[in-house]
């Protein structure tokens, strides 16, 4: 019936058999797409077994049950493993057809609903990726042109430059998009649970191995597969990977039976690979398998040009996520940013952004909340009592990040404590009466931006002293 509708039909008349080619064919990346049993198989097994086998590898595989012995406990059970549909024998071809395509459909929708997701959390591709500096823009030419081939590629950049999203849109602008994109780490994972993660295991291979495990070179597919630190592998692990690479076929950990492999091989690295081969520890022949392609991300601190908009795109992120609106960045604060050399370049940047906003309570953030090491480039306010502690004095002076190195103790916190935003209040007052309530040069005076000060005159109240000099 099936067959004479236009639907390609594998049959197998046991459990064992069943799972068999059902693990076959998707290792071979073409995996069933609905699978049909009866609820009483040959000998003391059910097709709740195979239903549960099929769910254990590929969740989202169609199962249609098929019975003469219909209970409502069986059905029950049934549908709590998965089951998709519970056809009561006997059915007519209607029946059968309606129940097989509804599951396609399911199918179908459940893939597309899948990369739907995949697209929106990951951006998909280069448009993720953010930069107007020469270099940056040569690498997005680059990624466009190499994202259309199959050869592998080594992606070189310092550590928080963004190499994973080079990799994603490597991915994602190219012919495998609809494949699925795996990273792994191989400087995070512990060198005896590194194999077993790439290529797998079958029961047995080792201590704890009690159930057979696919690794990621069965899980891509056709996809794309992005091992990052790759100069943290170790040298026997190297061989393994070579032969993937030359063969493109490999065997689990405890099995000899070869596995096709289809998928194509993205390498990260932040440290010199070239040295590490001359020093003994990076195989030769491999470093030249992955760099057919090399992709070099600059550091932020050589496109600090780029470094507002980052900000800026940092800030309005995560003011979405958060429900807020209305926030920008002072001036003073991307002066600071694009003075200072980032060591964690562009993961750096972004978390001063987020701890910038957590701690504002101005829509303005100032540089007062920028982090000791990036504020230590800028321009800052040193605040100095005279002699009777009563009267504070202004002055501009370069940042200085510990107050131990301030001119002449210009920072010191009397006995009996102060109120800080009283302080801050005095300040604005005596800036506005020194420039004669005009606020952009006051502003100018305190080191920070014009919106900043007019939200703090009216958060403290001091319209008056502005409107007196009118």
């Amino acid at each position: 019936i099936l067959g004479s509708a236009g639907y390609s039909v594998e049959t197998a008349d046991c459990v064992d058999a069943a799972l068999e080619r059902f693990r076959a064919a998707d290792q071979a990346g073409r995996p069933f797409d609905v699978v049909l049993t009866d609820l009483k198989m040959p000998g003391d097994q059910e097709g709740l077994e195979l239903l549960a086998g099929v769910k254990e590898r590929l969740p989202q595989t169609s199962v249609i049950l098929m019975t003469a012995y219909s209970t409502v406990a069986s059905a029950v059970r049934a549908m709590k493993l998965g089951a998709l549909d519970y056809l009561p024998k006997p059915f007519d071809k209607e029946t059968l057809l309606h129940a097989v395509e509804q599951a396609r459909e399911k199918l179908t929708l459940s893939r597309e609903n899948s990369r739907l997701r995949e697209a929106i959390s990951h951006e998909r591709g280069v448009r993720r990726m953010i930069g107007e500096s020469p270099r940056m823009q040569e690498l997005f030419r680059m990624i466009g042109r190499v994202a259309r081939a199959s050869t592998n590629a080594l992606i070189r950049g310092e550590s928080g430059t963004g190499k994973e999203l080079v990799a994603r849109a490597l991915h994602y602008d190219g012919p495998r998009a609809d494949q699925p994109f795996l990273a792994i780490n191989c400087a995070a994972i512990p060198e005896t649970l590194i194999e077993s993660e790439l290529f797998g295991h079958e029961v047995g291979a080792f201590t704890g191995a009690n159930k057979a495990k696919a690794g990621r070179f069965e899980e891509v597919a056709e996809g794309t597969l992005f091992l990052d630190e790759i100069g943290s592998m170790k040298f026997d692990l190297q061989a393994k990977l070579l032969r993937v690479i030359q063969e493109r076929e490999f065997s689990r950990v405890g099995s000899s039976k070869l596995v096709p492999f289809h998928g194509r091989i993205v390498a990260a690295t932040a440290q010199d690979l070239e040295s590490a081969v001359s020093r003994g520890d990076f195989r030769e022949d491999l470093y030249f398998r992955l760099n057919v392609v090399t992709l070099d991300i600059p550091p932020l601190r050589e496109r600090r040009g780029d470094i507002p908009i980052l900000a800026r795109h940092f800030l309005r992120r995560s003011a979405e996520r958060m429900g807020l609106d209305g926030l920008e960045l002072d001036d003073r604060v991307l002066e600071s940013m694009q003075a200072y050399d980032w060591p964690g370049n562009v993961r750096e940047l972004e978390n001063c952004v987020e701890r910038m906003m957590v701690l504002a309570d101005t829509p303005v953030l100032g540089v007062d909340l920028l982090p000791p090491s990036v504020a230590g480039r800028g321009v800052a306010l040193t605040i100095g009592r005279a002699a009777n502690g009563h009267e504070a004095g202004i002055s501009e002076s370069p940042r200085i990040s510990d107050t131990s190195d301030l001119p002449g103790g210009a920072i010191r916190l009397p006995a009996e404590g102060v109120v800080l935003e009283q302080m801050e209040a005095e300040l604005i007052r005596q800036a506005l009466e020194r420039t004669s309530g005009r606020i952009e040069p006051a502003a100018q005076l305190l080191g920070i931006s014009y919106k900043t000060l007019q939200y703090r005159i009216k958060k403290y109240d001091l319209q008056d002293t502005k409107k007196k000099y009118r």
